[in-house]
C-alpha cells in the first residue's frame, strides 16, 4: 500500500501529460483523484501510526551500493505526507479555477502532480539514498513549475536560481549522505537514526553536519540562501500556495527533523542551527514590511516563519521540537490561505501591488474577510493557530539552559520576530483592504467564484478551530509526529488556549503592541510605498552567474574554436596525464618480465613483423597526409595490422571486431568526403607537425608499453576466474561475449544507451543539415571501384553470416556486436556507391525504430530476470528438445545480446546514413560546388 501511496502521483500525472490541452475538466478531476485517493490510503494507516507502530516496506533496488526501495511511515512522515495531500487537493480545486483559458491546464496538473510525488518520495522513504533521489526530483520539478510562464523573463529567472541553488544543495546532501553511510555501514533510515552517537563520535561529523545543513538551508530559503524564494514569486499562485505551506520549502526542515535525533545534541548542532535560524528570522521578517507585492510580503514572512522553525528545532530540547513541528501544522494553514487569497487578488484585480491596491474590503467582502483572519493567525493573535505555536516559541526561548549569553539573544529575536511579524501582518490587511484605492485597476473588481474561495475558507476555519480547540483537534497528530522525531516518551506540554499570565504571554502581548507602534511610526515617519529592500545575495548571485557564463566562453573558444585539430591535440594531451599520474602520485612502476621468468614475448618474431608492418603504414600516411583516399586506405593496413595481432594473440572475438571497425569507419571517411577537397590544402608549419609527432609517439608508446607490461605478467588473477566461471554459471564457452552480456552486462547496456542516444543526437543535427556557402563543397561524390550488383549480392550473403555469427556468439567467435557490424557493412558500401536514397527505397529501413526496439528488448530481458528474482539482467538456461535436432541448449542472454545487435545495426546506420544524406545549400548548388579561397571544409574547420 506504501507504494500504491507512492506511485499514484506519478502514474496519474504521466495520463495527465498525454491529454489534449483541452480537456481542462478531465485534467482536473484526475488531479484532485490523486491527493484524495492518497488520503485514504494513509487514514488506512492511521491506527497504526496512533498506536506507536513504524509501517514499512523494503524491496532490494542495487544490494551492492546499499541502495533499496526502502519506503518507512512513522508519525513525522505520517504528518507531513497529510499535509502534503490535504493541502494540495484545495491546491488542484483552486487551481482549476486560477488558471486561464490560455494555460495549458494538464500539463499544469501533470506538473503538479509529479512535484507532490516528489515530496511524498522524500516524506516515506526509508533509505537516505532513495531519500537523495526524490530530494532532486523536488528541484527538478519545482524549476518546471515556477518556470510555467516561461514566456516571462521573471518566471524563467526565477527557476534557474531556484534550481541552482537547490540542486547544489541535493549534491551536498548526497556527499553528506555517503559519509553517513561509511561511518554507519547502512543507508536505511532505521539503522542511522540508532546510530546518532557513532555518527557524532566520528571525526567526518563536522563534514557530514556541514553538508546536510547546506541541503537544508538551500531547500528551505536559509540565510543567505534565502534571496531565491522570493524570486519565485514569479510562478503561478497555486504553486507559490503549495511550495511555501506544505512542499518543497518544507522539505528542508523535514529533513532537519527526519535526522535529528542522528545530527543533534551538541554545541555545534545548537549554535550553527539555531544561529541560522534566528538571523533568517530577522532578516526575513524585517524585508517583509517594504514589499510592495502582496506574493513578495507573504514570501518573506515564509522565510521567517521557516527561520523560526529552523531556531525550535536547532535547540533540540523535546518541547523545542514539539513547538516546531506544532508551527509547521500552523503555517502551512495560515500561509497557504494567504497565498490563494493573494492570487483571487491579482486574479480579480489584474495586480499584487500595494500601492495600487487598497479598500478591496468593499468589493471583495468575503475573500478580505478571509485573508484578514488568515493574516491575524501570521501575525499570533489569540484564539487563533498562530498565537499558540508563538507562546510555546517564547516559552522554550527563555527555558535554554546552560547558555546564558544564547537565551538572551533568542529571547530577544523572538520578540522581535513577533513586533515584525505583526508589522507586516498591519501592512498587508491595511493597503490591500482598508484605505482609499484601487487605483489603477483596469478591470471590474468583484468577488472570484464560489470553488475558488473554498479552499481559503477552509484552511482559514482550520485556523480558527485549532486556536480555539487544540487539543481535541491537533493534539493526537502533534503527539504521533513529535513521536517520530522524539521517540516514544513525550515531553509534558499543555495545548490549552489559556495557561495564565506568564512571560510568554506578556510577550506576545509587547509583540503585537509593538508591531502596531512600529507599523503607525513608520508610515508617519516615511513613505512605505517609496521604500524597496531587494537582497543583496540576488546582485551577487547574478554577478557570479554572469562571471561563470563568460569564463565558460571564454574557455569555449580556447578550446571549441572549430578545430579539430586543436581539440584532438587537448584529448589526446589529456589521455597521456591521466595515464601517466598514478606513476607520479604512488610510484607505481611498469612490471617487466626478469631475464630468465619464463615469461616469453606474447608474439615473437610475428609480432615485429605486424609492428613492422604498423610503423610502415603509419610513416606513408604522414607522407600521403595531402591525399585524403590514399592516406585513409594506408591507414586502414594498420587497423588490419592490429586485427592480425589479436589472431596471433588467440583473441578472435577481438580481431573480428577490429576488422568490422575498420571498415566502418572507411565508410564514414569517404562518406565525409563528399564535403571535402580531394587534396588537403594546408601545410602545416614544421614545429607544428614536429609537436604533433612528439605527442603521438608519447601516447602510442605509452599504451604500447602499458599493454605489454600487462600481457607480460602472470596470468593469475580475475581471468582465471571469469574462465572457470563462464561456461557452469553463464552456460556459455566464449568468455569473451559471456563477459559482456552476463558478466558485465549492466555496463554493456549502458554502452547501447549511450550509442543509441548518440546516434539520435546524430539524426536530430543532420536531417534537416544543409551545407552552407561558407563551407567547402566538393564535386560529385567520391565513388568506390565495387560494382553496384556486387554490392547488392552481398548483402543476403553478409545477412546470413550475421545471422550466424549472432547465434553462436555463446560458445563460439561472434555475439551480437559483431553480428550487427558485419551487417551494417554491405549497406554502408551501398550507401557510398550508390547514394543514401537508392538504398533506402530498395531495402526500407527504419534504423530509428531498429535502435528503439533493441533498448526495449535488452530493457524487457534484465526486468525479466528480476521478476524471477535474480539481479538485473541474472542469466537463465533451458535445455530446448527438439524431435530429429535433439537438445538446443538456450541462455537467456541472448535475448540481451539481440537488443545489442539491433541497437549496434541500427545505431550505425543512422549515424552513418546521415552522413550520406547532407545536401549542399540552395546558394552553392547554385554554383555548382565550386571551392573558394577562404573557405572552411566541414570536418577540420581548415581554411580552403
Amino acid at each position: 500500500m506504501l507504494e500504491a501511496l507512492l506511485a499514484l502521483p506519478f502514474v496519474l500525472a504521466l495520463v495527465i501529460w498525454r491529454l489534449p490541452a483541452d480537456q481542462r475538466r478531465l485534467s482536473a478531476w484526475l488531479a484532485a483523484s490523486a491527493p484524495v485517493a492518497g488520503l485514504v490510503i494513509l487514514a488506512l494507516y492511521t491506527p497504526a501510526v496512533m498506536s506507536v507502530q513504524i509501517v514499512r516496506s523494503y524491496t532490494e533496488w542495487v544490494p551492492a551500493l546499499g541502495l533499496a526501495f526502502s519506503l518507512r511511515l512513522d508519525g513525522l512522515a505520517w504528518m507531513f505526507a497529510g499535509l502534503v495531500l490535504a493541502i494540495g487537493a484545495l491546491i488542484v480545486l483552486y487551481g482549476a479555477y486560477y488558471l486561464s483559458a490560455r494555460d495549458n491546464m494538464p500539463r499544469f496538473f501533470a506538473l503538479l502532480l509529479f512535484f507532490m510525488g516528489s515530496m511524498l518520495g522524500i516524506v516515506v522513504a526509508g533509505n537516505l539514498l532513495l531519500l537523495a533521489v526524490f530530494w532532486e526530483l523536488t528541484s527538478i520539478s519545482s524549476f518546471l513549475l515556477i518556470g510555467f510562464w516561461s514566456h516571462r523573463a521573471d518566471a524563467r529567472d526565477g527557476a534557474r536560481m531556484a534550481l541552482v541553488l537547490t540542486g547544489a544543495g541535493g549534491l551536498a546532501l548526497l556527499g553528506g549522505v555517503i559519509l553517513i553511510g561509511r561511518i554507519v555501514g547502512s543507508y536505511e533510515l532505521d539503522v542511522v537514526l540508532d546510530a546518532g552517537a557513532q555518527i557524532q563520535a566520528s571525526p567526518l561529523y563536522p563534514a557530514v553536519l556541514g553538508l546536510v545543513l547546506l541541503a537544508v538551508f538551500t531547500k528551505s530559503a536559509q540565510f543567505p540562501f534565502h534571496f531565491w524564494l522570493p524570486q519565485a514569486m514569479a510562478a503561478p499562485t497555486p504553486v507559490s500556495a503549495y511550495l511555501h505551506s506544505a512542499t518543497m520549502v518544507k522539505a528542508g526542515v523535514f529533513l532537519l527533523a527526519r535526522l535529528h535525533p542522528a545530527l543533534s545534541g551538541n554545541d555545534l548542532f545548537l549554535y550553527v542551527v539555531s544561529g541560522v535560524g534566528a538571523v533568517t528570522l530577522l532578516v526575513g521578517s524585517w524585508h517583509a514590511i517594504f514589499q510592495h507585492d502582496t506574493k513578495g510580503l507573504l514570501a518573506y514572512s515564509t522565510i521567517s516563519h521557516l527561520g523560526l522553525i529552523t531556531l525550535l528545532l536547532g535547540l533540540s530540547t523535546p518541547l523545542a521540537v514539539v513547538a516546531a513541528l506544532f508551527h509547521i501544522i500552523n503555517h502551512a494553514t495560515f500561509k497557504a490561505s494567504l497565498f490563494m487569497a493573494a492570487g483571487i487578488i491579482d486574479h480579480e484585480t489584474g495586480t499584487r501591488d500595494m500601492r495600487r491596491l487598497g479598500g478591496l474590503r468593499r468589493l471583495l467582502p468575503m475573500t478580505s474577510a478571509l485573508a484578514i483572519v488568515a493574516s491575524l493567525a501570521m501575525a499570533g493573535i489569540p484564539l487563533l493557530n498562530g498565537f499558540l505555536s508563538k507562546e510555546m516559541f517564547f516559552a522554550e526561548a527563555l527555558a535554554i539552559k546552560g547558555h546564558d549569553a544564547l537565551r538572551t539573544l533568542v529571547a530577544l529575536a523572538a520578540l522581535l520576530f513577533a513586533i515584525f511579524g505583526m508589522a507586516y501582518s498591519l501592512r498587508f490587511v491595511h493597503d490591500t483592504f482598508f484605505g482609499e484605492g484601487p487605483r489603477d485597476v483596469k478591470r471590474e473588481v468583484h468577488e472570484a467564484p464560489l470553488f475558488m474561495r473554498v479552499p481559503v475558507g477552509l484552511l482559514v476555519l482550520a485556523c480558527l478551530a485549532v486556536g480555539v480547540l487544540p487539543g481535541p483537534l491537533l493534539g493526537p497528530t502533534l503527539a504521533a509526529a513529535s513521536r517520530g522525531v522524539i521517540g516514544p516518551e513525550l515531553p509534558e506540554y499543555s495545548l490549552a488556549v489559556w495557561h495564565g499570565i506568564n512571560t510568554p504571554l506578556m510577550m506576545s502581548l509587547a509583540g503585537v503592541a509593538g508591531g502596531l507602534l512600529l507599523y503607525l511610526a513608520l508610515r508617519r515617519r516615511f513613505d512605505l510605498h517609496a521604500i524597496e529592500k531587494k537582497p543583496r545575495g540576488r546582485q551577487l548571485f547574478r554577478l557570479n552567474i554572469d562571471s561563470l557564463f563568460k569564463v565558460a566562453k571564454r574557455v569555449t573558444h580556447a578550446v571549441a574554436n572549430a578545430s579539430l585539430q586543436r581539440s584532438l591535440l587537448l584529448l589526446v594531451l589529456v589521455a597521456i596525464s591521466a595515464g601517466a599520474a598514478p606513476f607520479f602520485v604512488d610510484g607505481a612502476d611498469l612490471s617487466w618480465p626478469e631475464p630468465g621468468s619464463g615469461i616469453a614475448h606474447p608474439l615473437g618474431r610475428l609480432g615485429w613483423v605486424l609492428w613492422l608492418i604498423m610503423a610502415g603504414c603509419t610513416l606513408l600516411t604522414l607522407r600521403q597526409y595531402r591525399q585524403r583516399i590514399t592516406a585513409v586506405i594506408v591507414m586502414g593496413g594498420v587497423g588490419l595490422a592490429v586485427s592480425m595481432t589479436f589472431v596471433a594473440l588467440s583473441a578472435p572475438d577481438l580481431a573480428l571486431t577490429q576488422l568490422l571497425v575498420e571498415l566502418v569507419t572507411l565508410s564514414l571517411l569517404l562518406l565525409g568526403m563528399h564535403y571535402l577537397p580531394k587534396d588537403s590544402p594546408v601545410e602545416r608549419s614544421g614545429w607544428r607537425r614536429a609537436r604533433d609527432g612528439v605527442v603521438a609517439i608519447t601516447a602510442g608508446a605509452g599504451v604500447g608499453a602499458l599493454a605489454y607490461a600487462m600481457m607480460t605478467r602472470p596470468t593469475i588473477g580475475i581471468a582465471d576466474e571469469l574462465l572457470s566461471r563462464s561456461l557452469p554459471e553463464a552456460w556459455g564457452a566464449n568468455v569473451v561475449n559471456v563477459i559482456l552480456v552476463d558478466f558485465r552486462g549492466f555496463d554493456t547496456f549502458g554502452e547501447i544507451t549511450v550509442f543509441a542516444i548518440a546516434a539520435l543526437v546524430v539524426h536530430a543535427m543532420l536531417r534537416r543539415a544543409r551545407m552552407a556557402p561558407e563551407y567547402v563543397i566538393a564535386g560529385p561524390p567520391t565513388k568506390l571501384p565495387v560494382p553496384a550488383d556486387l554490392a547488392q549480392v552481398l548483402f543476403p550473403l553478409t545477412l546470413t553470416v550475421s545471422i550466424f555469427l549472432f547465434l553462436r556468439g555463446h560458445n563460439a567467435p561472434g555475439g551480437g556486436f559483431i553480428a550487427g557490424l558485419t551487417l551494417a557493412v554491405p549497406l554502408l558500401i551501398q550507401y557510398v556507391v550508390q547514394g543514401a536514397h537508392s538504398v533506402e527505397s530498395r531495402f526500407g529501413f527504419n534504423y530509428i525504430r531498429l535502435v528503439g526496439v533493441g533498448l526495449l528488448v535488452a530493457t524487457l530481458t534484465g526486468a525479466a530476470a528480476m521478476l524471477a528474482g535474480m539481479p538485473f539482467l541474472g542469466s537463465g538456461h533451458y535445455d530446448l528438445e527438439l524431435p530429429l535436432l535433439g537438445t538446443i541448449p538456450l541462455a537467456s542472454a541472448a535475448a540481451f545480446d539481440l537488443g545489442v545487435y539491433l541497437v549496434v545495426f541500427g545505431g550505425t546506420m543512422l549515424i552513418l546514413s546521415m552522413m550520406g544524406t547532407i545536401k549542399p545549400s540552395r546558394r552553392e548548388r547554385s554554383r555548382g560546388g565550386v571551392v573558394e579561397p577562404g573557405q572552411r571544409s566541414v570536418l577540420t574547420g581548415e581554411p580552403a
